[in-house]
């Protein structure tokens, strides 16, 4: 894709559009970063108009810029504040307009959560040097079961979508359900037991192991070491449906097959037929994503470009410079002018020797042109000095010197040095420095009577 948008000119050199770079350096990055959840403390946090968060996260060594897009940032369950140690889970992309690094981020957490999930990852190392985790043990789900196990709670939400989905796609394949508590004290011993039942009856052909989303404490039980090698040494393929698409525990990875819901887990173990609808999904939801990514970085360009308009101050300050540049270019364009007259004076001074004109006349000529240009610029001299002068007349009226000699004060707050504009900012024992046209004092208020603003 990216050699299609290279140009070779005449010499053979290949010359890469700058946006084209970009953008093959965006899709490598999507593709060789997956979902990841990064730690740093919070710096430069800023909630746009438009809803979109854009932050930085940095630890002692380096930082890197973040956004959060409204769709995701309106379900946050908390606003990051300046210095907030966090984890945030994001993608690694490219914004391509700077070509800037940028993390796109889907969810953010406050880092005190990150004692479970250590635990969490140590286990799973462990596991997974054991190679309780390889593909090479992992057996297909069957196409056509004869029977679906169910393991779950029988209160739990989850066990009505998955019975409601099986029921829908394949109301013809019966349904055994091992019930087990999936939250507290002892359920993870409980869920273990009854998949150690499963396997003894063997009566079904897959197992659902599910249940709905929660946090991390409240899906700890699917992360039990001994429920995850009765997983991997059960006779009965498993699936893991635990929790949402983003939730992610020990026993999803032991069981054959991990779901990204219950229901997910359901579509798994139906009947061959529905994998042709779930793939068609899955490109949905793809297309879906690229398209809202899409509308993400317009959004994300549409908030740059807000940020680059021009205030009506310094598009003033602007005009000012041009009226400025005129103004050199009217005064060069005047001495050209002379220039070209003296040029023309030497031409003519010229022709007069080869023709031997009368030298007493054109003497006199001369001398009247030299008259007038010398009045001329006697009159433009005399014209700058008044600019001048009247220049430095208004200036002398406008000086803040004057207005005090007139009666005037400045009435200055002593702390801050800033000026007191309104009745309101007086109160008694406030120090203030008073400028007065001969000098200036500080004063403490003993009383202050506000009036409304009647004139003078």
């Amino acid at each position: 894709m990216f050699s299609d948008r290279l140009s070779s000119p005449p010499g053979g050199d290949v010359v890469v559009p700058v946006s084209a770079l970009n953008r093959a350096i965006g899709a490598m990055l999507e593709r060789s970063f997956p979902l990841a959840w990064i730690s740093g403390e919070v710096s430069n946090f800023t909630r746009a108009a438009s809803g979109h968060w854009y932050f930085s996260i940095k630890d002692a060594q380096a930082q890197i810029r973040c956004v959060m897009f409204r769709g995701r940032a309106q379900y946050a369950e908390f606003t990051p504040r300046e210095g907030d140690r966090i984890e945030v889970r994001a993608l690694v992309t490219m914004y391509e307009p700077r070509g800037e690094l940028q993390l796109n981020v889907e969810a953010v957490r406050r880092t005190g959560q990150g004692r479970l999930y250590e635990a969490f990852l140590r286990l799973k190392a462990q596991l997974e040097a054991e190679g309780l985790f390889d593909e090479a043990r992992k057996r297909e789900l069957p196409t056509h079961p004869r029977a679906i196990g169910v393991i779950t709670s029988m209160q739990a939400a989850a066990l009505r979508d998955v019975l409601t989905t099986l029921c829908r796609r394949a109301p013809h394949v019966p349904v055994i359900v091992y019930p087990a508590p999936v939250q507290g004290a002892g359920s993870a011993e409980k869920l273990t037991a009854m998949l150690e039942t499963a396997n003894a009856r063997n009566e079904v052909d897959v197992i659902v192991l599910c249940r709905g989303g929660g946090s991390i404490e409240d899906l700890w039980s699917f992360n039990d070491e001994a429920l995850a090698r009765a997983i991997a040494a059960s006779g009965i393929p498993v699936v893991s449906g635990v929790g949402h698409e983003t939730d992610f525990t020990i026993a999803d990875f032991a069981a054959d097959v991990r779901a990204p819901t219950p229901t997910g887990a359901a579509e798994l173990v139906s009947p061959q037929r529905v994998l042709l609808l779930r793939e068609l999904d899955q490109r949905h939801a793809t297309l879906a994503r690229g398209f809202g990514r899409l509308m993400e970085r317009r959004a994300q360009q549409l908030d740059w470009l807000a940020r680059r308009l021009v205030s009506p101050a310094e598009r003033l300050a602007q005009q000012r410079s041009h009226l400025r540049q005129l103004a050199i270019r009217l005064a060069s364009a005047g001495s050209r002018s002379t220039a070209q007259a003296r040029a023309s004076f030497n031409v003519v001074q010229m022709r007069w020797q080869r023709t031997r004109p009368d030298a007493a006349a054109q003497r006199v000529q001369v001398e009247a042109l030299e008259r007038r240009l010398d009045a001329a610029f006697s009159r433009g001299r005399e014209r700058a000095v008044a600019r001048v002068s009247e220049l430095s007349a208004r200036l002398e009226v406008l000086s803040p010197q004057r207005t005090l000699e007139r009666g005037y004060a400045a009435l200055l707050d002593a702390q801050s040095g800033a000026a007191v504009r309104a009745p309101t900012a007086l109160k008694p024992g406030k120090r203030l420095t008073v400028h007065l046209a001969q000098g200036s004092a500080d004063v403490a208020l003993a009383d202050v009577q506000p009036r409304l603003s009647e004139g003078f």
